[in-house]
């Protein structure tokens, strides 16, 4: 047989759901437009292309030109459209109904748009569980494509990697094409003729192969330093001129054509897994470590190449342990989808249903749901655009249900799937999560009116990189590099940046100080907490009354080791758009004082601009939110977040001292690590001295207001920078 060899370059384009419009614009300036006008001369190649639901969209509003581009590439046979579900979900995290919802949605527009069928999907991720053949078969899929990654631990060796295979689950079978990873590093940071070289190899070792390259198309212009060495030094340029010019014996096709002119190399059923960073990044931040630094000692001794195939990290879905702000919006997926399921098979309005299926679609998207080399779940925007997705959903649901013009209903259940009971309070204004077992904690509050969820905040963590910020290390590349192997620091002082939480950023969370402890001593975590009310779990009670629900809190705990009794009570009325929270302590010795702090957290407020600021009772600024905030004796602070339209308001009925700072991370991100503004901080916070009773109490209104935000002067109180 001549040595020949069939080579699939797949393309895979995405922008998630939620991000900038300035950034994808610049994807499509950098990488999407100028590889099209690239490849388009060069009429012996072929690839396939998958672009993501969400830029597929973008595209189709803001460049209709690309698709018609596209387009006439396929008509002409160059190009092989790949499907998927079309937001780009981590398919094994949503339901069954979903993951066929989504496929099935997205082949219909692809195929409507392009005039072509359909056959094979991208696999977000490339997360793959062998139950999710039953549901790609049934949705039309006859290939995915993952990487050789996962064939390699299933005990295949590289050489027997050179076609596709076939695989089954519940008598459903599935074409699955391994993707080389010897090719997502060759291309684009290597020069063109090594990869020449290397199909060469592989035509001599096996004629008749078929090789697959299938990685991020943004990795050609939108990665740091690729648009340079991409196109202006022409790197993209040689590589399609030596796979022309070498034509005769390296044929560039598509999986389609293959399936269709080939026969499997033979059956394989692949492990949970995905792509070999993503199994890492998985891993428990301790072990992470420690898995980087085995590698490390193995990649210098002689037998690397086999030990290589066994080594693996994780497990994808435990970046919800990992995070639990990702298993939060998980569980709140989950809910909707849920009840979006028992309302069809009701007479409910279904254009209303319609709407709100795609906003869960869109909710399902995978960026906000994990944490890599990408910002992911470290992007506040990303974030909230997944609970802006996911409260539309609900809020349509509700119209759907027939529910009267103002309403108010509470219920409680496992929300988030720990097998405790949590407290969802809802009406037509907002929809609050109480958390009883952890802290009795408000985690989730939902606001209607612009689909906000204010504590879609973030804890800092410890992260592995956090190492490498810490010892200050930098590192240039005169040439393209991958971001996996890039050091770059955005911002100077980093390492005097990283702190660390002991409990989520959340509301409605209880701590007792020492007396002298400073806002810097709260702001960088490193408070000691003398109380145990924090974090353990508060006794509920659900109460129902004339337009109004009531949840009640109480824990029996200790401060400094004296047992005091908490009870805290959240009231939310039909109509309302405020919290009325009532706090009672009982059993306070006399005499003695206590420092009792009341933390409260808000989401989606960003700082480092002007329209984003604290103000008082007088509509007076007290500073962007990004700034630290040191005032006593005062019942009144608002924050305003004048472009998203939200305003949040605290009202206590008796004087207090307040603390307020910004909540940042250091993460990383492609182009770098950076500081990341999570959240604000806002701390009410009293000496308490129980009356003849052993009795303190207090309340607080919290009005989140979504229009009449205030336009505030310049104030004198003390702000610190």
């Amino acid at each position: 047989m001549n040595p020949t060899v069939r080579l699939c370059l797949v393309l895979h384009n995405h922008q998630p759901i939620g991000n900038f419009d300035g950034v994808i614009e610049q994807a499509y300036q950098d990488s999407y437009l100028p590889f099209l006008e690239v490849f388009e001369p060069y009429q012996h190649l072929k690839l396939s292309l998958h672009t993501s639901g969400p830029l597929m969209l973008w595209l189709a509003e803001n460049h209709p030109e690309y698709i018609q581009r596209v387009a006439a590439l396929v008509a002409a046979d160059r190009v092989e459209i790949v499907g998927g579900p079309f937001y780009e979900p981590i398919l094994t995290m949503l339901p069954s109904r979903d993951r066929v919802g989504q496929i099935v949605k997205y082949t219909n527009w692809l195929q409507e748009t392009f005039n072509t069928s359909i056959q094979g999907m991208w696999m977000p991720e490339r997360v793959w569980e062998s139950q999710l053949v039953r549901d790609l078969v049934p949705a039309g899929m006859q290939y995915t494509i993952l990487d050789d990654y996962h064939f390699l631990a299933a005990g295949w060796n590289r050489e027997q990697l050179t076609n596709y295979f076939t695989t089954e689950d519940d008598g459903h079978v599935l074409r699955v094409f391994p993707g080389s990873e010897r090719l997502r590093y060759l291309l684009p940071f290597a020069a063109a003729h090594e990869t020449i070289s290397y199909c060469r190899s592989i035509a001599e070792q096996a004629p008749g192969s078929v090789l697959l390259f299938g990685d991020d198309g943004e990795k050609f212009g939108t990665w740091p330093d690729t648009k340079v060495h991409v196109y202006e030094k022409g790197w993209l340029r040689q590589f399609f001129d030596q796979l022309t010019e070498n034509r005769e014996w390296l044929h560039t096709s598509t999986p389609r054509a293959v399936i269709s002119e080939t026969r499997p190399a033979g059956r394989i059923f692949l492990p949970d897994c995905s792509y070999r960073e993503m199994t890492e990044w998985s891993l428990p931040v301790s072990q992470q470590a420690v898995y980087d630094d085995v590698i490390h000692r193995l990649q210098d001794s002689p037998q690397w190449q086999q030990y290589q195939q066994f080594m693996r990290g994780g497990f994808w879905r435990n970046f919800r342990v990992k995070y639990s702000e990702a298993n939060e919006m998980y569980c709140r997926m989950l809910e909707v989808s849920r009840r979006l399921e028992s309302l069809r098979e009701t007479d409910s309005d279904a254009a209303l249903l319609s709407q709100a299926e795609d906003h869960l679609y869109r909710g399902q998207c995978n960026c906000p749901y994990w944490h890599g080399a990408f910002g992911g779940i470290y992007l506040p925007h990303l974030r909230n655009a997944t609970y802006r997705e996911l409260i539309a959903a609900d809020t349509m649901i509700e119209l759907s249900s027939g529910r009267d013009e103002t309403w108010v209903d509470v219920s409680s259940e496992d929300f988030d799937k720990d097998l405790l009971p949590e407290v969802r309070m809802a009406n037509d204004q907002l929809i609050a999560y109480i958390a009883p077992a952890r802290g009795g904690m408000l985690y989730e509050l939902d606001m209607r009116a612009v689909q906000h969820n204010i504590l879609a905040t973030m804890q800092r963590r410890p992260e592995v990189y956090h190492k490498k910020i810490l010892a200050g290390n930098t590192t240039s590349h005169e040439a393209a590099a991958s971001i996996h192997d890039r050091v770059v620091f955005k911002q100077e002082g980093l390492n005097e940046r990283i702190f660390y939480d002991c409990y989520p950023r959340k509301s409605m969370m209880d701590h007792f100080f020492d007396s002298d402890i400073s806002i810097d001593a709260i702001a960088s975590g490193k408070a000691l907490e003398r109380g145990d009310f924090v974090a353990l779990p508060f006794e509920a009670k659900i109460r129902r009354g004339q337009g109004k629900v009531q949840t009640q809190l109480r824990r029996s705990g200790n401060a400094w080791g004296v047992p005091i009794t908490l009870t805290k009570a959240v009231t939310l009325t039909a109509g309302s758009d405020s919290l009325h929270v009532t706090y009672l302590f009982e059993g306070l010795p006399p005499g003695r004082p206590f420092h009792y702090a009341m933390e409260w957290n808000f989401a989606g407020l960003p700082s480092g601009a002007d329209d984003r600021f604290f103000y008082n009772s007088d509509n007076q600024s007290l500073g962007q939110l990004g700034k630290q905030i040191d005032i006593h004796d005062t019942n009144f602070l608002g924050l305003v977040d004048q472009w998203l339209g939200v305003s949040v308001q605290m009202v206590t009925n008796r004087p207090a001292s307040l603390w307020a700072f910004p909540v940042e991370s250091v993460s990383q991100s492609e182009s770098g690590f950076e500081l990341v503004h999570q959240s604000v901080c806002v701390m009410p916070h009293w000496i308490i001295t129980g009356d003849s009773e052993g009795k303190w109490s207090v309340s607080l209104d919290v009005v989140f207001a979504a229009q009449h935000v205030p336009n505030a002067r310049v104030s004198s109180e003390l702000v610190r920078q």
